[in-house]
This record gives C-alpha cells, sequence and structure tokens, in this order.
C-alpha cells in the first residue's frame, strides 16, 4: 500500500510525505523542522525512521527546513546535479548524505522506486518525482512553467497526482506584483496556471489516474475554489465526472492535509 500526505503546499511551503508503510519519504522540506517532525508523530511515523528526503529545487519554500532537519536526524538527501550543487554551496553538511542524479533516471529508497523527470523551471536543475510501490504510483509535479512532453511521460501512469494550480492568469497581470515578478511567474520557467494544470491533469486522467490533488497555490493570484472549478469544468468537458469517475482535491495552504490510499 501507498499513501500520500501534504504536511504544506504553497509559496510559503511545501513538503509531502509518500510512504508505504515501511519506507517514508518526504518530497521537499520547505517548513520548518519542528512543523515536520511535529507533523510525522502526529500521523504516528517515527522522525528517526526518515528513508529520504526527495528534493525538487533550491527555492527556499522547498528546502528552508532542510538545514535543521538534517542537524538532528540521519536521511540520505536526493537531487538533480545542478540542484545538488546548489544546496551543497547553501549548505555544504549536506555533501556527505547527497545522492545526485540526472533527470530522467530511476532508483530505489528502500521498498519505493523513483522516477525522476525534469521540470521548466528557473532554478539550476528542477525536477519532479513519480513513487510507485505495490504496483500503485503517485507523482509530485509542481514549480513548473509549462507542461513538457518529457512532464507527460513522468506523471504516465500515475494512480494519483499532486499537480500545479497556481494562479489565474488575469489575476497576475491585473494584480500588484511588480512587472518583473508577472513575467517571471507566468513565464515558461514559471508557474503553472489553473487552466495550464486543467491541461496536464486531464492528459493524467485520461492516462488512468483517479485522485488529483490541486497543489502550490498562490496566496495573492488564485483561490481553493477558483483552482477546483476550473479544473473540475474541464474534466467535465473531457467526460470525466468528478466524484464519480475522479477524485478532485486541493492540498491545504499551512496544514498537514488529509492522507491518500495511493
Amino acid at each position: 500500500m501507498l499513501t500520500l500526505t501534504t504536511l504544506a503546499s504553497g509559496s510559503s511551503g511545501n513538503c509531502t510525505l509518500v510512504s508505504d508503510g515501511t519506507t517514508h519519504i518526504l518530497v521537499d522540506a520547505g517548513i520548518s523542522a519542528r512543523r515536520i517532525t511535529t507533523a510525522l508523530k502526529g500521523l504516528g511515523i517515527d522522525p528517526g525512521s526518515l528513508s529520504g528526503v526527495l528534493v525538487t529545487h533550491e527555492h527556499s519554500d522547498h528546502i528552508c527546513g532542510l538545514t535543521t532537519l538534517a542537524k538532528q536526524l540521519s536521511f540520505p538527501v536526493y537531487a538533480s546535479h545542478g540542484t545538488a550543487g546548489a544546496l551543497c554551496c547553501r549548505i555544504p553538511t549536506l555533501e556527505a548524505r547527497m545522492h545526485a542524479f540526472t533527470p530522467g533516471v530511476s532508483f530505489e529508497v528502500g521498498g519505493v522506486a523513483v522516477e525522476t523527470f525534469a521540470t521548466p523551471h528557473d532554478t539550476a536543475q528542477s525536477n519532479g518525482y513519480a513513487l510507485s510501490a505495490g504496483g500503485r504510483k503517485a507523482a509530485v509535479v509542481t514549480d513548473l512553467g509549462c507542461p513538457t512532453e518529457e512532464v507527460r511521460r513522468g506523471i504516465k501512469g500515475s494512480h494519483l497526482l499532486v499537480a500545479e494550480t497556481n494562479h489565474e492568469v488575469e489575476w497576475v497581470q491585473s494584480g500588484p506584483y511588480p512587472y518583473f515578478l508577472k513575467a517571471r511567474v507566468l513565464g515558461e520557467r514559471g508557474h503553472l496556471s489553473n487552466q495550464a494544470g486543467a491541461e496536464l491533469i486531464c492528459s493524467a486522467v485520461r492516462e488512468g489516474a483517479n485522485t488529483i490533488l490541486l497543489a502550490h497555490l498562490s496566496k495573492e493570484n488564485n483561490t481553493p475554489a477558483r483552482a477546483y472549478e476550473t479544473v473540475s469544468a474541464a474534466l467535465e468537458r473531457q467526460g470525466a465526472a468528478v466524484g464519480r469517475d475522479v477524485r478532485l482535491e486541493v492540498a491545504p495552504r499551512a496544514e498537514v492535509g488529509q492522507t491518500y490510499v495511493v
């Protein structure tokens, strides 16, 4: 059995737990070590049994808890070569536990198979992850400016998909962000809009995904209701009924979400 629980999702911090009951893996550690360990204990997991941390990229909302967590606990860290280099420059103590890879490779962490794939984001070398155990597969793909073919291949066959629906394009364009930040968010190495996220999600559902978790919503340029409405309407247009054919939920920004059985 494979389960997935978001510990936080959004511009203020991102962290997701994937577990097969024995192997416990974090995708990113973008909240404080205290929040992470408290959340793990609340889920009945000894923080000392953490099997590894998979880092998507080096932005602070994905790694801010990693330094302290690594001081407290012993676990391997996995990141692309580019991300590993950026991390070790910032946190030299990670070098001894770092496992660097080229996006596109696969490896195992305990009893969980991990697939990696490159994502287009304004970082050294960002990537997404798909994790499998017991014939079930969950993919986590946020912080990307556009849904590339490499991303589509990476999430193909997922039963559960954590997908970015960061913003409503018109809200960014008319909002208070300075021009450079608007250009960054809306660019091909920025973040997925509700509409672009819906497109990626629809392709995943056509490939068999039956649980979708909307993630990394902007506090300023989106709402859970708008993201849900956009994706739900797109799914309905392609003939997938929400609540019957596919389960659609929004990940909480700052709280531990529910645990999904993949």
